[in-house]
């Protein structure tokens, strides 16, 4: 049986596989974003900090991943754990759709006119997937900015995607506070970066050769790829919460204009410690995630190269009965002819 390869289809293809994944691994797992950005925007409360009449009163302060899991359940139940879901998977889509249509895109430009079938080493890896991942952020950072305000709004003020995009563009930021956090969004294209340029190289020492991965060696490499560019990007991920979230009582409703005004308050407040904050449930979430993604990613993709093989069968055996039929219609003209 000959090798199938994901070569053999187009970037579009490749970008439907990718944010068929994402969905369905962050559809699977929503509920440890919500408690992740729950957990990266409180701050510890101090004597001195001002009593905002926007905090919920009842807001409980999280202990750790476990307690806001059934703090959140028991104050705004069941449907607390998926407030903004239907704009995080649109988000998800949108996003990795695009990262990985650009993706595929850079990485066979590079391929076919610079490395002439090489594959690139580590550095070009890692470029590749901050250029693609710059191209995503820029188309998709609204819906970001919009799904983390959902995320954090106070039991009492949930609010639709149309509702909260307003909230947005009403505030001191206009149309503008839609892309709020875009230059550490940018700064952050190393998470993706790092993760399938990770990836990629896992996947040539691990599992050399073109042959499809299995679903537990997909997982694997994803769970790993994504752990290690969790960690190493950890403090920006919470700086860019921060930045899109409603800004914290002690700012006086003043919001940061900075990913790294954030991340000076951050340390200010709590340590630098601070930075890692909600690390546990977001390695968790990319763990899971990231390891589904890329188990469901090779799955569609091989289904993609089956029906493109499948396709190309079809239109040969059609192309050679047309030039049968082509050839018969000639002999039979020639007879005609000949007969006359």
């Amino acid at each position: 049986m000959a090798v199938l390869s994901k070569n053999e289809v187009p970037p579009w293809g490749l970008a439907i596989a990718g944010s068929t994944g994402a969905v369905l691994a962050n559809a699977l797992v929503y509920p440890l974003d919500i408690v992740k950005t729950r957990l990266q925007v409180q701050m510890k409360k101090h004597a001195s900090d001002p009593v905002s009449s926007t905090e919920d009163p009842t807001h409980k302060h999280y202990e750790g991943t476990l307690h806001a899991i059934m703090s959140i359940m028991e104050d705004e139940g069941l449907h607390g754990l998926y407030s903004g879901l239907a704009g995080s998977l649109l988000g998800v889509a949108t996003t990795n759709f695009a990262y990985f249509y650009w993706y595929s895109t850079v990485r066979t430009l590079y391929l076919t006119r610079v490395s002439g079938g090489k594959n690139p080493n580590t550095i070009v890896e890692l470029s590749l997937g901050a250029v693609a991942g710059a191209l995503a952020q820029a188309f998709t950072i609204p819906i970001a900015v919009i799904t983390t305000r959902q995320q954090t709004q106070p039991k009492g003020e949930k609010k639709g995607m149309i509702a909260t995009a307003m909230e947005v563009i009403e505030s001191e930021d206009g149309w503008t506070g839609l892309w709020r956090g875009m230059r550490a969004s940018l700064v952050l294209v190393v998470n993706p970066a790092i993760t399938y340029g990770a990836y990629q190289r896992l996947r040539e020492v691990l599992y050399p050769g073109d042959k499809p991965l299995k679903a537990h060696e997909a997982f694997l490499l994803g769970a790993m790829s994504k752990s290690l560019a969790t960690i190493t990007t950890q403090p920006l991920i919470v700086a860019k919460v921060g930045l899109q979230s409603r800004p914290p009582p002690a700012r006086n409703g003043k919001p940061f204009k900075s990913f790294t005004e954030v991340m000076r308050f951050i340390v200010e407040k709590e340590g630098v410690l601070g930075l890692y904050k909600g690390i546990a449930p977001q390695l968790l979430k990319g763990l899971l995630v990231q390891g589904i993604l890329m188990m469901t990613k090779e799955r569609v993709e091989l289904m993609f190269v089956l029906l493109w093989r499948y396709m190309r069968k079809m239109r040969k055996e059609k192309l050679e009965q047309l030039a049968a039929l082509a050839a018969k219609k000639i002999e039979e003209a020639k007879a005609v002819s000949m007969k006359s």
